[in-house]
């Protein structure tokens, strides 16, 4: 058997070093769990579009946040001669909103380092996407459930003789059925948007921040008809306007599409369903269970059978809050654990709660019947 000659050993490179250090595998393996992180990070960004259009806190050092709302006050005529010393009814009336964090939230994988070795594309890189796509699912989601649950309910202020405005609901089309073809149909959209924005004035909602959510197949219904049906900045064209980013504005709503929001008691559409009629062999995308994702006894989603009517939401950032006690991170292992599984286990991890602020900066969309569908 030949002699390793160390003379004769090649220089390493390692792409991975943190500036050249290279004295063992985890120097040498530095960069690339920096690199992990990224991947994951990007990946919950681009996917996650609820984060940015509601009001979001940091919580440190505690379970819950605490959150203040404000009612209206009211004017009257001075006496003369009276001393100035604040309303006689004592307003403004206010109110307390507490919002819990959930439990920990996790997605991981296990990365066995010979198929890293062997695969011929970047095996992390990959993983660490549909990690970030996970959290961001899951983040959205329960935004976009508690903004249905704000617009169902009454104001937080019940100081008598101060009247607060509570949610809106609002039917798309006409009651009765076939409802998801009503909801598929752009000019009750867009009737059912300015009635939004109306109702929005009326409580007094400030108009910045305002959006709506819809679900992919009524959000490309709605941009066929451009030119017709009363949506603003028709002179966006070809990948801008359809990217579903709040490009496109109705009644100064920028609207947004996601398969996160509910619709019907699920994410996607049924074509199998009464009244629709598939556009072809679309495959199975539906997750028919709406299950609540947490206990309901900290913040309660709701069960698929709140959102059976439900079909699209407006909404203001003051409508929920969310508080977040670790933002999306991602933990990888080392060391000794690696050599003992000869890989590495890749966790992406995040904390927050969402709760109802403000239900007057909510509205529901709904079809299918004439009752508006009830708080749970």
């Amino acid at each position: 058997m030949a002699h390793q000659n160390s003379t004769l050993a090649a220089a390493l490179t390692a792409p991975g070093a943190d500036n050249g250090a290279i004295a063992n595998t985890t120097q040498r393996r530095a960069l690339y769990l920096k690199m992990f992180s990224g991947e994951l990070f990007k990946g919950f960004q681009r996917n996650t579009i609820a984060r940015d259009l509601v009001t979001k806190r940091t919580l440190k050092n505690g379970k819950s946040l605490q959150f203040i709302f404000t009612g209206r006050t009211t004017s009257e005529y001075h006496t003369p001669g009276n001393s100035i010393l604040g309303n006689s009814d004592n307003a403004p009336p206010v109110a307390e909103k507490t919002i819990t964090c959930d439990d920990l939230l996790i997605s991981s994988a296990f990365v066995y380092e010979l198929d890293e070795t062997l695969a011929h594309y970047d095996l992390r890189g990959e993983i660490s996407k549909k990690i970030g796509y996970a959290l961001a699912e899951n983040y959205d989601r329960k935004i976009f459930r508690k903004i249905t649950q704000s617009a169902r309910l009454a104001s937080p202020i019940t100081k008598t003789n101060f009247k607060e405005p509570g949610g809106t609901q609002i039917r798309v089309g006409a009651a009765g059925t076939p409802a998801k073809s009503e909801a598929l149909t752009a000019s009750n959209l867009v009737t059912a948007f300015y009635d939004a924005a109306a109702a929005l004035d009326e409580k007094g909602v400030s108009q910045d921040g305002r959006v709506g959510v819809l679900n992919p197949r009524q959000y490309y219904a709605l941009i066929q008809d451009i030119g017709t049906n009363g949506l603003i900045n028709r002179d966006v064209q070809g990948t801008s306007l359809q990217s579903g980013q709040g490009i496109i504005e109705i009644a100064g709503i920028k609207i947004f599409k996601s398969m996160n929001v509910p619709h019907f008691g699920q994410y996607g559409v049924n074509y199998s369903e009464t009244g629709l009629t598939a556009p072809g062999n679309t495959g199975d995308f539906v997750e028919a269970s709406m299950a609540n994702e947490h206990n309901v006894t900290v913040n309660n989603y709701g069960e698929g059978s709140n959102f059976s009517n439900s079909c699209g939401l407006v909404f203001q950032r003051e409508s929920v809050g969310v508080v977040e006690a670790i933002g999306p991170q991602v933990q990888v292992t080392s060391g000794d654990v690696s050599v003992i599984y000869q890989g590495d286990v890749i966790l992406g991890r995040l904390a927050m709660g969402v709760d109802t602020l403000n239900p007057a900066a909510a509205v529901e969309l709904f079809a299918g019947t004439a009752t508006a569908p009830a708080a749970w």
